[in-house]
């Protein structure tokens, strides 16, 4: 993995992060939260979606928004053991 690489995977991870965060909670987990939360997010995603067939295409609009839906489902089920 190259310099360049890792910067997209991080500047991916950060955003999906971000947007997963004003979509579940309203509010971010600041740099280093939304970027964890924006890479575990795209490994949910990237399990889930292959197992229900589904593809967003390729590119980085589509890694984000694969991300970002990885995220939220990461968020909602983390906000479902808390209330638990």
């Amino acid at each position: 993995m190259g310099i360049e690489s890792l910067i997209i995977f991080l500047l991916v991870g950060a955003i999906a992060g971000f947007l997963a965060g004003k979509l579940v909670s309203g509010f971010g987990f600041g740099l280093v939260g939304n970027i964890v939360v924006g890479v575990i997010g795209a490994f949910i995603a990237g399990f889930i979606f292959p197992t229900l067939g589904l593809s967003l295409g390729s590119g980085f609009l589509a890694a984000i928004i694969h991300s970002t839906i990885g995220a939220v489902i990461l968020l909602f089920v983390i906000k479902l053991v808390k209330r638990a």
